[in-house]
């Protein structure tokens, strides 16, 4: 992956990641919420030894004292010692059991022996604290030392900082705890974005589609949730900008087969509801106010749209010219007022769509078509349900593409365009619709513009 690849992610993943990371420090706060507060008190033993007075006695006594200091750390959390602190505070618990609330260290550079206790209730902590040092005191000098020295301790230990009591928990630490769940939930959420981004096959950008496929990109249209309510945005939304891209790829779409006069394109898709027949009508409107005699034909006879959207009659049509019940002429509907536009729409549903669509009527009909008409759009089904789209681009001057993204999946596209390819049909280009207006796959940050792709 690329940096940018990890920016897209992010941007795109970004309400997830949020989700993780709010529900990290949900968590981490309902844990620190339902925590029971424990306090910390501590005391301190200075360690001294006795010495004639004398610089190499005293030397030697201080050595003698560092290297005895980790064993009284030792011994402080020990039985000796703790079992005359629960006998001093009349505790209901054994030695071992409470070791484990008690640490003892010995303070970096000096001679001093801190002791830390950690109880739920802050004046146990700090009895305690006094209470074991006071125990250390009595068994290093009275029961340690003298049985080593004979004639008494040379090693005296002198309680200097009494433990008080503490005024505020050290634990949980609500600073602590939060901070580890947004570092958890910030991971997880990240683990998910990726991981999820790796899986996701969905196209979602002109990026995406080019990653996929060569083809050329001959039009570029942005989401419009309007489209299904007024599809003919050419008509109704003349000034629009969806309308002005529609322009644009009648433009790119003069430059493909420039000398031919008589042209005959089919706008088919990858998987139904891409907006292919929108993008058939508004071609075709467009074609016509450019001045050229324009035929939309609706070549869907399975799922006809084309009169719906034309608000024309749609009782006779292509199936019925292709099986000799009715002419071009008794079937062809002028529309709109620029007197370039006619309308061929499917007509009766034949049980044979397929068949219809590849026989030797529907090309005699197209040489009848190009001989009438500049330009011919014929709308078809989406080439992955059925085969009827790839019929028609193989008897046609090629096709033309739609890819809605965030509908339609890589494997999806690169199938469409393999079984145009399998049968040589010409693709003209790629129209990608329903492209974002915000974030990191928005319109605004493309251009599109006719690649040639000698």
């Amino acid at each position: 992956m690329e940096f940018r690849d990890y920016v897209d992610t992010l941007r795109r993943r970004w309400i997830g990641i949020t989700v993780f990371l709010v529900v990290g420090l949900a968590i981490s706060g309902a844990l620190a919420f339902l925590a029971v507060p424990t306090y910390q008190a501590a005391s301190r033993v200075f360690v001294a030894t006795q010495s004639a007075g004398s610089a190499i006695e005293a030397f030697q006594g201080g050595s003698y004292t560092q290297q005895r200091m980790q064993s009284y750390v030792e011994v402080a959390s020990g039985p000796i010692v703790l079992d005359e602190v629960i006998a001093e505070l009349d505790l209901d618990t054994t030695a071992e059991e409470l070791s484990s609330s008690i640490s003892a260290r010995v303070v970096p550079d000096t001679v001093l022996i801190e002791i830390v206790v950690t109880d739920e209730s802050p004046e146990e902590a700090a009895d305690l604290a006094n209470a074991v040092a006071r125990s250390l005191r009595d068994v290093v000098v009275d029961e340690l030392e003298e049985a080593v020295g004979g004639e008494g301790s040379l090693v005296n230990l002198t309680l200097v900082k009494r433990a008080s009591v503490p005024s505020e928990p050290s634990s949980p630490v609500i600073p602590l705890y939060l901070g580890i769940g947004a570092i958890f939930g910030l991971a997880l959420g990240l683990a998910f974005a990726f991981i999820r981004q790796a899986l996701d096959t969905r196209l979602h950008s002109e990026r995406d589609v080019r990653a996929v496929t060569d083809e050329p990109i001959v039009g570029g249209f942005v989401f419009d949730p309007t489209a299904a309510q007024a599809p003919l945005i050419i008509h109704s939304g003349p000034q629009s900008s969806r309308a002005e891209a529609f322009r644009t790829l009648r433009t790119n779409l003069q430059f493909i087969d420039f000398e031919s006069d008589h042209r005959a394109y089919v706008v088919t898709s990858s998987l139904p509801s891409e907006g292919k027949t929108t993008t058939a009508v508004n071609l075709a409107i467009a074609l016509a106010e450019s001045g050229k005699r324009t035929l939309l034909i609706d070549a869907d006879l399975r799922r006809p749209r084309v009169a719906d959207y034309m608000a024309i009659e749609g009782g006779a049509g292509l199936s019925d010219v292709l099986i000799n019940s009715a002419t071009l002429e008794d079937v062809v509907q002028p529309w709109g007022e620029s007197g370039n536009l006619w309308v061929l729409p499917a007509g009766a549903h034949p049980p044979n769509p397929s068949e219809l669509l590849g026989s030797r009527s529907m090309m005699a009909l197209l040489d009848l078509i190009r001989a009438n008409f500049d330009q011919v759009i014929i709308d078809a089904p989406p080439l992955l349900p059925v085969t009827d789209g790839a019929i028609l681009s193989k008897i046609t001057d090629g096709a033309l593409l739609v890819c809605a993204v965030g509908l339609v999946r890589a494997p999806q596209l690169r199938q469409a365009l393999e079984q145009l390819q399998n049968i040589h049909a010409n693709v003209l280009g790629l129209v990608i619709n329903m492209l974002p207006t915000r974030g990191p796959d928005s319109y605004g940050t493309y251009g599109y513009e006719y690649v040639d792709k000698a």
